[in-house]
């Protein structure tokens, strides 16, 4: 049995690791709406951590952190100095911080979003659809604001000068980005998983993800 459930996870991590690279190396990894720009980056690794526990949900965070760099260094923007140290933007160079920004929150990503659903599911005996629904907003909470915050704190005025704003107007602006994309995200990701596990016998997610097999 033990077995089983860990070939049933190994299968499915598989199956969501193909979707993250999808989205990496495909256009649809990003909902391009006027004056708002959406990932759906998250959501694989959301679901990894709801599904399989936080630990598969961590691994394919630190896949979707490797795949920020990767597309930093490859396809560089004004700002992709903050995600990458291999890449030099109108003379500013990433860092050994940039990898903190494009790993730790990732990574974080998908064990919180497991931390939470077993939180919700075991402690406050929710039922696993709000359980699944409100891990995947609080966990893309989590994400923006560690992503933002982190770019704040670390890369600050270089960042400002990026995007063309004054130093003083950067910490109302990230706010503004989390109002904008940052809600969008959470809605996508708490109505994904939910109907993820809607779809999904409770009985299989309880052996999947909150059982210590």
């Amino acid at each position: 049995m033990k077995t089983n459930s860990k070939t049933r996870k190994m299968s499915l991590f598989a199956m969501f690791l193909a979707i993250e690279l999808m989205l990496v190396l495909t256009p649809i990894g990003y909902i391009r709406l006027p004056g708002l720009s959406i990932t759906m980056m998250h959501i694989p690794v959301i679901a990894a951590g709801i599904l399989l526990g936080w630990k598969y949900g961590a691994a394919l965070g630190l896949v979707f952190g490797l795949t920020s760099i990767w597309n930093a260094t490859m396809q560089p923007g004004p700002t992709s100095f903050v995600f990458s140290p291999f890449v030099t933007i109108a003379g500013i160079s990433g860092n050994w911080t940039s990898l903190i920004i494009a790993l730790v929150p990732r990574i974080l990503l998908g064990a919180i979003a497991g931390w939470l659903f077993e939180a919700f599911v075991v402690k406050a005996k929710m039922n696993t659809p709000l359980a699944a629904c409100l891990a995947a907003v609080l966990a893309t909470f989590c994400h923006t604001f560690m992503v933002l915050g982190l770019i704040y704190l670390l890369w600050g005025g270089q960042y400002a000068s990026a995007i063309g704003s004054a130093p003083e107007a950067l910490l109302g602006l990230l706010a503004m980005v989390v109002v904008t994309n940052g809600l969008a995200e959470m809605a996508l990701a708490g109505v994904v998983c939910m109907a993820l596990v809607k779809a999904i016998k409770p009985s299989v997610i309880a052996k999947m993800s909150v059982s210590k097999a």
